[in-house]
């Protein structure tokens, strides 16, 4: 080992040693062993829950799973204690933990207020049912999130998401009716996604307004526009311009019957495969390209990328359009991805959901997704339990994504830091 190496170690340690304990995420933990201790001790003795883990089409079909209630519920509690204890010697130790941690924490957790929420309520808890529908009320937060983060890695602030979606779902909607093609439908969503992105960078890039203030007009000019048009043009002759158009599912062969994932991931519509495949291109390029290398100097120092050659203005406006583009196709699954007609204001505030899953998700097109599967998800689980009967109101179930919004805006998640030059105009 040569010297240089053998002096960075000790100063790695020392660092380490000096660094202050991070306790936000053990004492989260702790908490939520003593939530699940108490959904322990609140469960009846004797009671059973019960869960469904097969679907029709499945290789094979899983028998019904049936778990005495308070045992479970204490096992999950357990296993819970052991994480939060594992996290806080981690803490004390400064050793950082891997996203394996929380995510098991997680689905212990959720496990844990299942089997309290479902334990003698006469139902069953259909857990491949509710997780392919947090996956549907994930697509258009990741396509949302991955549009602001391509937008914000090149250091224009996108704070029209949501008219980009609603664009996009209008257009969408339009097209299929008018060609009577779900596919049609889909090929224009994007046109007006982009559209909307090519009004932000016009006034953000080449007039330099207040990205911020652009992004919040185009949310009213949009919601308006497409008000005004739903109630004159579409509701006066809607089996021509607002008819329902639907996107088939087209289940991949073999893995659409694996149990439980199969149903969940592979059988889908061609939008939801899009959106796969534009988080690994993401992945791919935003990290390991020419195209990802500009678009972060972009972002990050504009002024160093303008001297090595790169064209700073002219990329950012491109990479909002194609973000507009990706945002578009989000919208479109509000109406032909659900088989719905368009209705007025049907976004419903998700652009600024995607917002904080981009936020949550540290600009990483990973964690960005992961961030829209949490909110999803919790949808999902608030959707699911209404329908059964819990002692917890659906409302505050269904209020769960926003306060996990606030909880990441606020900072909760850790320090974030956007790209450096993120909503600076750069000026030559």
């Amino acid at each position: 080992m040569s010297a240089p190496a053998v002096q960075a170690e000790p100063l790695q340690e020392a660092e380490a040693h000096t660094r202050p304990i991070a306790w936000k995420y053990p004492v989260t933990y702790v908490i939520l062993a003593g939530l699940s201790v108490i959904f322990a001790i609140a469960t009846p003795a004797g009671a059973r829950t019960n869960f469904r883990l097969s679907s029709g089409g499945d290789f094979f079909e899983i028998p019904l799973v049936e778990l005495p209630s308070r045992p479970a519920g204490w096992v999950f509690a357990l296993l819970i204690a052991a994480l939060a204890a594992l996290a806080v010697h981690q803490a004390v130790q400064r050793i950082r933990t891997g996203m394996w941690l929380p995510i098991l924490v997680g689905v212990f957790f959720v496990l844990a207020f299942l089997v309290w929420a479902g334990a003698d309520r006469g139902a069953v808890i259909p857990l491949v049912t509710m997780l392919t529908g947090a996956l549907a009320l994930s697509v258009p937060l990741i396509f949302g999130a991955m549009c602001g983060l391509v937008g914000e890695r090149s250091g224009v602030i996108n704070i029209a998401i949501e008219a980009q979606l609603l664009a996009g779902a209008f257009l969408a909607a339009v097209a299929a009716s008018f060609f009577t093609s779900a596919y049609l439908g889909l090929l224009f969503a994007p046109i007006a996604g982009a559209l909307v992105g090519a009004l932000l960078v016009f006034f953000a890039v080449k007039y330099q307004v207040n990205q911020i203030i652009v992004g919040v007009v185009l949310n009213v000019l949009v919601l308006g526009l497409t008000g005004f048009l739903f109630s004159t043009v579409l509701t006066q002759n809607p089996e021509l311009w607002n008819a329902r158009q639907q996107l088939p599912r087209l289940p991949i062969p073999v893995l659409s019957q694996i149990p439980v994932i199969g149903p969940v991931l592979f059988n889908q519509t061609i939008l939801v495969y899009l959106m796969y495949a534009i988080v690994a291109v993401l992945n791919v390029f935003l990290f390991r390209s020419r195209w990802g290398l500009r678009t972060r100097a972009v972002g990050e120092h504009p002024k160093a990328a303008d001297t090595v050659g790169i064209k700073v203005n002219r990329t950012r406006v491109i990479n909002v359009i194609l973000a507009g583009a990706i945002a578009g196709l989000g919208g479109a699954f509000f109406t032909i991805g659900q088989g719905l007609a368009f209705g007025k204001e049907m976004s419903a505030g998700q652009g600024f959901i995607a917002l904080a899953a981009m936020i949550l998700g540290r600009w990483h097109p990973t964690g960005a997704m992961l961030a829209a599967l949490l909110f999803g998800f919790s949808t999902s689980l608030g959707n699911t339990l209404s329908t059964m009967g819990t002692p917890v109101p659906s409302e505050a179930l269904l209020m769960l994504p926003y306060v996990i919004t606030i909880f990441a805006v606020a900072g909760f998640v850790g320090r974030v830091r956007p790209p450096a030059a993120n909503g600076e105009p750069y000026v030559k």
